[in-house]
């Protein structure tokens, strides 16, 4: 009888400990090798276009992936963070170093841009006053017929008696922002309404976010330019 108890607790033992075999055995197998991950990440970072610049070295322990080296900028750091985060990864350690010398330069770049698209407003708002003077005395002398044709033909250039409208304004900057190197991989929408030119979407760099305003400032027709674009890396 001793014998039989003994026996049956054996194979209680065995049916106990096979799924717990079988799930060691199946979570080894679907375990990814670290040089396997450091391959796959090193192979993103490099096709990604915002990263081609950058020195970037990945290190891979038990899952864990570390990032070192520099980057240009807080959002390549971030960038290159997102792509490390792949299958079999548990953890990112981002270790990149942010080069500050490149983000002075963009900002130097982006305010002496500022600088000149402030510089070209004044002119346009001076000219304007001008124009406003010239307008104001010749309805002195024709007060009524002035009015009435002052509001009918308020999108009529003074210089070729070319009609400019809110959609051939919203045309022209469109077109214009196709043909300007910084704005390549950009996305914005142009909306104009009374000649101000509303932009929306994104850009890749400030200096495209400070063109595409420029570029509209000094476009004929437009009054106002409210500039509502981000700035982010292409994808």
């Amino acid at each position: 009888m001793r014998v039989r108890g003994w026996i049956a607790a054996l194979a209680l033992g065995a049916l106990v400990m096979a799924p717990s075999a079988a799930w060691a055995q199946a979570s080894t197998a679907t375990k990814v090798d670290d040089s396997t991950i450091k391959s796959k990440v090193e192979a993103r970072l490099k096709s990604a276009d915002s990263l081609k610049n950058d020195t970037i070295d990945v290190s891979v322990e038990n899952g864990v992936v570390t990032l070192t080296g520099t980057v240009h900028s807080e959002a390549q750091s971030l960038r290159a963070r997102q792509l490390a985060k792949i299958a079999g990864v548990t953890k990112v350690e981002n270790k990149l170093e942010v080069d500050s010398k490149t983000e002075r330069t963009m900002d130097k770049a982006a305010a002496k841009t500022e600088k000149t698209m402030d510089k070209a407003g004044e002119k346009t708002k001076n000219a304007a006053e001008k124009t406003k003077d010239a307008t104001v005395k010749g309805a002195e002398k024709t007060k009524d017929a002035a009015v009435k044709v002052g509001e009918k033909t308020k999108d009529v250039a003074a210089t070729t008696g070319e009609v400019i409208t809110d959609a051939w304004i919203t045309t022209k900057l469109k077109a214009d922002f196709v043909n300007e190197d910084t704005l390549k991989g950009s996305d914005i929408n142009v909306d104009t309404n009374n000649h101000v030119v509303t932009l929306k979407g994104t850009v890749i760099s400030l200096a495209g976010k400070s063109r595409a305003e420029e570029i509209a400032k000094t476009t004929k027709g437009v009054n106002r330019v409210i500039n509502t674009l981000t700035v982010a890396p292409k994808k």
